[in-house]
């Protein structure tokens, strides 16, 4: 079940109130965080603009996930395809990327956030890649909120990297290959340890996962919506999470 908002709807959606049920708050949220260059094309502005826009909506949101006792906040920051646009807008996306990092630490680390990656940051530029594990370090002892950043990520770049993972564990004779389950691949996954997403959202009216998380989302539900995430707002999140709590997860059993 999809729920799709067209844009007529947007100020009903978000005038609603909204009653959640705090017993029932996703684990682990997953979001795309797309439209911030037809944002700004709307706007007659430079993709960047857009991007620096969307980096800005970053904030409320992990505060509000942090609020609700969301254990795991994912976002999609930048693809395995995404090194496919112009060199520009790759540069600026990288650059925005170290002044979030360094900008927004003090506070992340003060609400006990642990700042993480997923993917593989080794083709990011040298700062990035030193802002990310300098954020990790110091972060990683906090308790609260774990905000995964996915950068250079692609989802089965990562399945394929689970793979060559178990192969050479298999190799050094740490598991045998009767031994390897769902779990053993789990475990070989960016996301190891971690829970599955309760929830994935997609904003800009997109309705396609784009190589994002392909094996933890075997179970996970879907919120698309028309709004671009620049304008994605905490009362969309909140609505997202409501619409959630509706839904009647069996997990291919019967009531």
């Amino acid at each position: 079940m999809f729920n799709i908002f067209k844009n007529k709807e947007k100020q009903a959606m978000v005038s609603e109130e909204i009653k959640l049920d705090y017993q029932n708050i996703p684990k682990h949220i997953a979001i795309i965080m797309d439209g911030n260059g037809r944002w700004a094309k709307e706007r007659n502005l430079p993709r960047t603009m857009g991007h620096k826009a969307g980096v800005e909506t970053i904030r409320p949101i992990v505060k509000e996930c942090s609020r609700l006792g969301v254990k795991v906040l994912t976002l999609y920051a930048f693809s395995t395809e995404n090194w496919k646009r112009p060199k520009e807008e790759v540069d600026a996306i990288m650059n925005l990327l170290v002044q979030y990092l360094v900008k927004e630490f003090e506070e992340l680390n003060r609400n006990n956030v642990v700042i993480n990656s997923i993917g593989d940051i080794s083709r990011l530029p040298e700062p990035c890649r030193a802002e990310l594990e300098k954020a990790y370090e110091n972060t990683k002892g906090n308790s609260g909120l774990i905000l995964n950043l996915a950068l250079n990520y692609g989802g089965r770049d990562e399945i394929l990297c689970a793979f060559k993972g178990i192969m050479k564990d298999i190799e050094e004779g740490k598991i045998s290959e009767s031994e390897v389950d769902e779990k053993t691949i789990a475990d070989h996954l960016f996301t190891a340890g971690m829970p599955d997403p309760d929830i994935i959202i997609r904003p800009s009216g997109e309705l396609r996962l784009s190589n994002f998380l392909l094996w933890q989302c075997a179970y996970s539900e879907f919120w698309f919506s028309d709004i671009k995430w620049p304008d994605f707002k905490t009362e969309h999140l909140q609505r997202a999470i409501y619409d959630y709590q509706m839904r009647d997860r069996r997990f291919g059993k019967v009531k």
